[in-house]
């Protein structure tokens, strides 16, 4: 399922913008402050909407103050996200169209609408609308209905107005075109990287995925050695170019019941605990775990990964990520590294811009001088970036 448009209004510092034609890898940079956080919180916010409601979710984001902290200052009206997507290239055009609004009784779903698009031509057919926890969904498979008529409306109440009806109707395989959004995004990964967490031990048990914070990196690591063993063993082998000198990495569980990670540096016969090796060792450590996931994640959130890594590393960095999006997955990347930029393609990069309060997203591929030079001079982008092609994009 790949994303192919954003259309974001009133949400934070996205007062009215929209992401087009969005590639499998996408590379975002801005100056600090412009947006790159808030656009990861928008996947965040609706994932945390699906696990719980849109009243939980906005006080999550909203630091307790909810929809008012999140809606964009000095604006009216509400929250809007829309998405486009396609299970794959062939199949029909899906939007997704969420509206999220507040009044004396507290907040909720003004709009959710989930429709098809079949051909270029003609209206899209809604295969949900709710508003306020009540309307409809659609029964049949997407894919099989030839005309609108015949399409099967099945009447529901949700049991409150700020429950999302994907949540609720996701769970019943009687709506596939709900289950299949639901499915999607209750798959969504938005990295919150904390080393300090990745360093602890874990007591034993079981985890497949890496957790956004990574404080289950020993349990996958066990996880991925006594499973998916070929997948460990290529982690290894690629570890000593990423950082040299480590032979082998294990997940020792000890008398006491606890998961540690050890680290064998090929220089001293005794390994080394996770808390006494380098931040970056298991910084990359924990992005190869990630990346190498036997079941990857439909859509992957990482922000600024260059931190606490070294600056050549950042280009074979940026290659795992395009590989990890090439196995029908999406990647987003946001980053301040003109190294990690150099290894990014032109489509690939997106560029936002906050003037006046409210932030826009822009396509490099449609500023003229930065694709007159990628493709005519073969510059390389985080070159261009620094010397000041991108403008009020400040590396």
């Amino acid at each position: 399922m790949k994303l192919e448009s954003i259309h974001i209004k009133n949400f934070r510092a996205f007062r009215d913008a929209s992401m087009e034609d969005i590639p499998n890898f996408c590379v975002i940079v801005g100056a600090n402050g412009s947006g790159k956080s808030t656009l990861f919180q928008l996947f965040g916010f609706l994932r945390d909407a699906m696990k719980d409601n849109v009243s939980v979710a906005l006080a999550k984001l909203g630091g307790g103050r909810g929809f008012r902290e999140v809606r964009s200052r000095n604006s009216e009206g509400p929250i809007e996200i829309e998405l486009k997507f396609r299970e794959s290239p062939r199949k029909p055009l899906i939007t997704y169209e969420l509206a999220i609004n507040e009044d004396n009784k507290g907040t909720y779903v003004e709009r959710e609408i989930l429709k098809y698009r079949r051909g270029s031509k003609g209206q899209p057919w809604q295969f949900l609308n709710f508003s306020r926890g009540t309307g409809f969904a659609v029964v049949n498979e997407y894919d099989e209905v030839k005309s609108v008529e015949e399409l099967k409306r099945d009447e529901q109440s949700l049991k409150a107005p700020n429950i999302l009806a994907i949540k609720g109707l996701s769970q019943f395989e009687k709506y596939p075109a709900v289950r299949m959004l639901g499915d999607l995004v209750e798959n969504w990964h938005i990295s919150d990287f904390h080393i300090s967490e990745a360093r602890n031990e874990n007591t034993a048990g079981y985890a497949e995925h890496l957790a956004p914070i990574g404080n289950n990196l020993p349990l996958v690591t066990q996880f991925l050695y006594q499973n998916y063993r070929e997948v460990f063993d290529d982690i290894l082998s690629s570890f000593p170019n990423r950082v040299p000198g480590i032979t082998a990495v294990e997940a020792k569980e000890t008398e006491e019941g606890k998961v540690l990670l050890r680290f064998q540096d090929s220089s001293f016969k005794e390994p080394f605990l996770s808390p006494f090796v380098s931040d970056g060792t298991i910084k990359m450590f924990a992005y190869l775990v990630l990346l190498n996931d036997p079941k990857p994640h439909q859509l992957l959130c990482v922000e600024e990964p260059e931190n606490q890594l070294y600056p050549k590393l950042l280009a074979e960095l940026a290659e795992e990520f395009r590989a990890y999006a090439k196995k029908g997955t999406q990647v987003f990347v946001s980053t301040h590294s003109p190294d990690f930029l150099d290894a990014a393609e032109l489509d690939e990069v997106f560029l936002l811009v906050k003037e006046k309060g409210y932030t826009t997203i822009s396509r490099a591929n449609d500023i003229e001088p930065v694709k007159n030079a990628m493709m005519n001079h073969r510059s390389k982008m985080g070159l261009l970036w620094q010397e000041g092609y991108f403008s009020n994009v400040d590396p």
